[in-house]
C-alpha cells in the first residue's frame, strides 16, 4: 500500500470512528454495559480500533409463534431481559405473560469491533481466543471495513411453554435458571481474561510497568462486579446496543470471512 492510501485509509477510518462514537453519545442509553464498559473504552481509546455493538451478556425470556427464530421480529415479545442474574420468580412472573411459545436464553458477551489494519484485527483475534471467545471472527467488509466479532458458543436455549401452556414444572425451571446465572458468571470470568489479554496487548513493552497499579485496579473493578453478582443475584433493566443487529448487517453486505 503507498504512502498516500494509507494516509487516506487512515482518514476514512478515523471518520468512520468519528460517525460511529457520536451515535452513540446521540442515543437515547448513552452508555454502554456496565461489565464491559472498561472494555470498550479500552479499545476505543485506542487508535486503531473502536467498538460498533455490544452487550455484556443477558438472560431473556422471549414469547413468539412457533415458527419465530428471530426475537427481532414484530411477532415476538420480551417478556424479561436482565444483563445480571436473576431468580427463578422473576422468571416465573414473566412465564405468566406468555400467550405464545415462551423461549429461555442466555447469550453470553458481544462485541463488534472495527479494525483499522488487518494486522489489528489478527492481534484482536488472538487475544479473543486466548480469552476463552472460540467462535469470534474477522470479516471485510465490500467498502473495506474490517470488523472483528468478538464471541463464543457459551449459549443456552431452551423452550418453557407452547400457545401459552407451560410444558415444563417449577422445580426444572429453577434448574435452569441456575443453569444461566452459572453461565453469566463464566461469562464475567471470560470478560475479565479478555480484558487482561487486551491490555497486554495493546501496551507497549516499556509502558506496561506505568500501568500496572491502574490495570490492577481496573481488574479490582470486575471481581468486585462479580462478587456482588454472585451474592445478590438480582436483575437489572436491558441496557441498549451501540448499534442496531440490522445496521450492522446492512454495513457488512458482501464481506468476506476471514479465519472465524
Amino acid at each position: 500500500m503507498s504512502e498516500i492510501s494509507a494516509m487516506e485509509g487512515e482518514k476514512t477510518f478515523k471518520q468512520w470512528k468519528k460517525q460511529c462514537l457520536n451515535k452513540l453519545d446521540l442515543s437515547k442509553k448513552g452508555s454502554v454495559d456496565e461489565d464491559i464498559n472498561t472494555v470498550v473504552s479500552s479499545l476505543n481509546k485506542s487508535d486503531n480500533y473502536f467498538t460498533t455493538s455490544s452487550c455484556s451478556g443477558r438472560i431473556i425470556l422471549i414469547d413468539g409463534v412457533s415458527d419465530c427464530v428471530d426475537v427481532q421480529k414484530q411477532n415476538c415479545s420480551w417478556l424479561f431481559v436482565t444483563h445480571k442474574k436473576c431468580t427463578k420468580d422473576e422468571v416465573m412472573a414473566a412465564l405468566e405473560k406468555s400467550s405464545g411459545d415462551a423461549v429461555l436464553k442466555f447469550e453470553p458477551c458481544v462485541l463488534h469491533v472495527q479494525c483499522k489494519r488487518l494486522e489489528d484485527a489478527q492481534l484482536l483475534h488472538s487475544v479473543a481466543i486466548n480469552s476463552g471467545f472460540r467462535n469470534s471472527g474477522v470479516t471485510v467488509g465490500k467498502k473495506g471495513k474490517i470488523i472483528m466479532a468478538v464471541r463464543s458458543t457459551h449459549c443456552l436455549e431452551v423452550p418453557l411453554s407452547h400457545k401459552g401452556k407451560v410444558l415444563i414444572s417449577e422445580e426444572y425451571i429453577a434448574f435452569l435458571v441456575g443453569v444461566a446465572n452459572n453461565k453469566m458468571d463464566e461469562n464475567l470470568k471470560r470478560i475479565e481474561r479478555f480484558y487482561g489479554c487486551l491490555r497486554s496487548a495493546l501496551e507497549p513493552e516499556e509502558d506496561k510497568r506505568c500501568v500496572k497499579d491502574t490495570e490492577s485496579d481496573e481488574k479490582a473493578v470486575y471481581r468486585r462486579r462479580r462478587r456482588r453478582r454472585e451474592r445478590d443475584g438480582a436483575g437489572s433493566d436491558c441496557n441498549v446496543e451501540q448499534q442496531s443487529d440490522s445496521e450492522h448487517s446492512d454495513e457488512l453486505d458482501g464481506q468476506l470471512g476471514l479465519f472465524s
